[in-house]
């Protein structure tokens, strides 16, 4: 069988080629991973801060208690 012989540059270039997509695929799937987490953690925030004790300063001695 005969090989395919390619130029060093245009093994190069596909190799680059590739990379660029791969990179560009990585980037796209990070930002909409980071989406769908800052949805989540906006409604946990909501949530929780409905449930949580605040703090109140006491009159008599200045101090912040539950």
């Amino acid at each position: 069988m005969p090989h395919i012989l390619l130029s060093p540059l245009v093994k190069w270039t596909f190799a680059a080629a590739g990379g660029a997509v791969l990179v560009h695929w990585v980037v796209t799937e990070v930002k909409r991973v980071n989406e769908e987490l800052e949805a989540r953690r906006a409604r946990v925030r909501i949530r929780d801060q409905e449930r949580r004790p605040t703090l109140r300063r006491d009159p008599m001695t200045g101090e912040f208690r539950l």
